[in-house]
């Protein structure tokens, strides 16, 4: 309960965003941000500052169709009402999905069980403008094939530290999918773990890249493995062909 004997009611939310202008979802100051336009737009329509936590940080530049985020607070409006509320104030570049009552123990973080995220690659000095924004377009040619048997290799329950730029965190992670699919021009890679490190699918995918340029062999992730460190042969791709996709509960 609240000062006033009112019960705080716990929201969940599933966000969709457009990252392109964006410096990521956690606030900063002085930077547009997902979460922080998130937490301003709530302070307008419950004349309160409430903290609006995500189930984790997505990079400057990187899209969502599912994010999902919780935040408590007392309000008489209707699921609906507010769902308008909050999309009435919103730039058109971030849309509410749902917005729900749960229960007072869900948390968007800590509740996760998993996560599911797509980079595209459109490979083809063609490229349309309407979708530019969301894919990373690559001219020369890439070996899909190759691309196929080495995203196979990442599934697994392992140190993924030399996929990644992290130094503080408990670096193990379980991969459950990771595979490329063509689709016409489109190479998409598709990923589900219970976690990711910092940069790690964009390392992942720079990685791929190389195996489809033939710089690198398919036979050689499991070399990176071993390592337990950053390797300079994994590059980190650009933010803009990926996209939170889901989070599992």
């Amino acid at each position: 309960m609240n000062n006033s004997g009112r019960i705080v009611q716990n929201y969940k939310i599933v966000v969709s965003y457009d990252g392109t202008e964006y410096q990521g979802w956690q606030r900063q100051p002085d930077k547009k941000t997902i979460q922080g336009l998130l937490e301003n737009a709530l302070e307008k329509i419950v004349a309160g500052k409430i903290p609006v936590i995500g189930s984790g940080r997505t990079d400057a530049g990187v899209h969502a169709e599912g994010q999902v985020a919780h935040f408590k607070v007392n309000s008489r409006l209707e699921n609906e009402e507010f769902l308008r509320a909050f999309n009435g104030i919103l730039p058109n570049d971030i849309r509410i999905r749902s917005l729900k009552k749960t229960s007072s123990d869900f948390h968007a973080r800590k509740s996760a069980r998993s996560k599911i995220y797509r980079y595209r690659i459109f490979n083809s000095p063609d490229i349309s403008p309407f979708i530019l924004r969301y894919v990373l377009q690559w001219t020369s040619p890439l070996d899909a094939a190759k691309m196929k048997e080495a995203a196979k290799q990442f599934v697994r329950e392992a140190d993924f530290t030399p996929f990644s730029s992290n130094r503080l965190l408990y670096p193990i992670r379980c991969v459950t999918q990771s595979e490329i699919q063509k689709k016409g021009k489109e190479i998409i890679y598709t990923v589900e773990a219970n976690g990711f490190l910092r940069y790690m699918v964009r390392s992942i995918v720079g990685t791929l890249i190389e195996v489809g340029r033939s710089k690198l062999d398919p036979g050689q992730i499991e070399d990176f493995f071993k390592l337990s460190k950053r390797s300079h042969l994994c590059p980190t791709a650009p933010a803009k062909g990926l996209t939170l996709i889901k989070v599992e509960y």
